[in-house]
């Protein structure tokens, strides 16, 4: 077999305050989107700024930190890897898929003043960094 890599870097800002929850078996999961843009130049010739929206979730520590520090607007650097998962519509009972990032480590690039104030004033620093190696013990808590 060969080897392969699946590795993903985004930068960019979160597009609404994520949404956070907490799993049957008591794991906190935060999902949330990053818009990340490219220049490119139009039929015309003039550049113009392409936005793509990107899901994301990440599990435990770093789901507790998106909680806290993340919020619409955040510029955020985003490591981890692309994963896709289907399901079956309740209403139409088509079959589903979405592509998202599973979060491994996330780089916070905003001040308390840019990202909405949720940072608490005791926060020693804007930036703070959780690797999916550190919050996650068990492969079997990812709750997919």
């Amino acid at each position: 077999m060969s080897k392969s890599v699946n590795k993903v870097f985004l930068l960019g800002n979160v597009g609404k305050n994520p949404e956070i929850r907490t799993s049957p078996s008591g794991t906190v999961v935060a999902n949330f989107s990053i818009a990340v843009s490219d220049r490119e130049k139009d039929s015309s010739g003039n550049w113009t700024d392409k936005t793509t929206w990107i899901d994301c979730v990440c599990f435990k520590k770093t789901a507790e930190i998106v909680q806290s520090y993340v919020t619409k607007g955040s510029k955020i650097f985003v490591e981890g890897k692309i994963t896709n998962r289907s399901w079956d519509d309740k209403k139409t009972g088509e079959k589903r898929y979405k592509s998202e990032i599973i979060v491994n480590d996330i780089t916070l690039l905003s001040g308390k003043e840019e990202s909405g104030g949720r940072q608490e004033e005791s926060a020693p620093s804007p930036v703070k960094r959780a690797t999916f190696q550190e919050v996650l013990d068990d492969p079997n808590e990812i709750p997919f």
